[in-house]
């Protein structure tokens, strides 16, 4: 089925998902418009992937069946309220705005019927993402839609907004930000040592992805089962787990989750 997308924003996450979706043949570049509120993102997507760039987030809307709104949270308002007129009531309009409940939303759009939030990180475009979405009533078209589009592009989940939703915000879109600054930190090690930056990351890097995929592939087992098998008493691996335990590591992760959770609430609230 032919339906164009559109995205308001030109950032990480969109070019993320029009990658994903491009190498999954879920759409053609033909079928994608993007706008921007300065060109230089919008040439660097059109020149790597050929898709078709707006020259207003008017132009967007106008040529889109979904409207994707892939801006920062605090420019959101500015960028729907001006166009609100230009929607109509059955395109589907899905937010990545982090703290942007539905109910703002729908102050925006008041005759939008498909209104979705969706929380969604950066591997997707290598087909390994997490997506969380919510809609303020059943609706079975955005329920299909998330299923053909994103599902091919990794997990995707049907939250209710609230508590769930925003611990999904946190543990996953916000939680790449924080995997990523604790394999900084592996890499840093390793270099110290001897080793130099290259083969660190590398290191590095095949240490996280090996763990992620004896998870993947042991669906029956938990994580903690899976770290006993590779703990044995008195040896390395529990002397590390010992001292961090020591050190209330779960404390400190838990102390920068639930900062990440105010700064979602203060976007909602504000």
């Amino acid at each position: 089925m032919k339906e164009n997308i559109g995205f308001i924003g030109a950032g990480n996450m969109c070019q993320a998902l029009v990658e994903g979706w491009l190498s999954e043949n879920l759409v053609t570049p033909g079928e994608v418009f993007v706008s921007n509120r300065t060109p230089g993102k919008i040439q660097r997507l059109t020149e790597q992937f050929k898709i078709n760039a707006c020259a207003t987030n008017e132009e967007v809307v106008d040529k889109a069946d979904v409207v994707i709104v892939a801006v920062k949270p605090q420019d959101l308002e500015a960028a729907i309220e001006p166009i609100a007129s230009s929607f109509n009531e059955d395109q589907i309009v899905i937010s990545l705005a982090a703290g942007i409940q539905l109910h703002k939303l729908k102050r925006l759009l008041p005759k939008n019927k498909n209104l979705v939030r969706v929380m969604a990180n950066t591997p997707a475009k290598v087909k390994r993402g997490a997506f969380a979405y919510c809609t303020a009533a059943s609706n079975i078209r955005v329920d299909r839609w998330m299923e053909r589009m994103f599902k091919p592009l990794g997990y995707t989940i049907k939250l209710d907004e609230g508590d769930a939703f925003e611990a999904f915000t946190v543990a996953s879109s916000a939680g790449i930000g924080f995997i990523f600054e604790l394999m900084v930190y592996w890499q840093e090690w390793i270099e110290e040592h001897g080793i130099d930056a290259k083969t660190a990351q590398q290191i590095t890097v095949n240490t996280f992805l090996g763990a992620s995929q004896l998870a993947t592939q042991s669906p029956t087992q938990t994580l903690e089962e899976l770290q006993a098998k590779v703990t044995s008493k008195k040896g390395i691996t529990h002397a590390g787990l010992e001292s961090m335990r020591e050190l209330e590591v779960e404390r400190l992760l838990r102390y920068s989750f639930e900062k990440s959770a105010l700064r979602d609430r203060e976007l909602s609230e504000n």
